[in-house]
């Protein structure tokens, strides 16, 4: 509930990475119930390397991974990169 407060006078959210780390069921439950509570009512940035249809691994529950997904995706801009890894690229180009 602190963390709900806290949240609330921000306008934009950014979680940056989302799948690098699986979440645990009650991670998973109270990140959906952050993001419902946000839904329509703030901007939410999400990075990842996962396309959503491997969401499921991350979330373990399909159905709540499905509701996660459709309230992310409703009024949504989905922008996919495509093409090598600049860290990767840059980090070979100084060996």
């Amino acid at each position: 509930e602190r963390f709900k407060k806290k949240c609330h006078k921000y306008q934009l959210i950014i979680l940056d990475e989302m799948g690098y780390v699986p979440f645990s069921k009650t991670g998973s439950e109270l990140l959906f119930q952050l993001i419902s509570d946000w839904y329509e009512t703030k901007s939410i940035i999400i990075t990842s390397n996962l396309e959503f249809s491997q969401w499921n691994k991350v979330f373990i529950d399909p159905r709540l991974t499905a509701a996660l997904v459709d309230r992310l995706i409703h009024h949504a801009h989905i922008v996919s990169f495509t093409g090598e890894s600049y860290r990767l690229k840059n980090a070979l180009s100084n060996n």
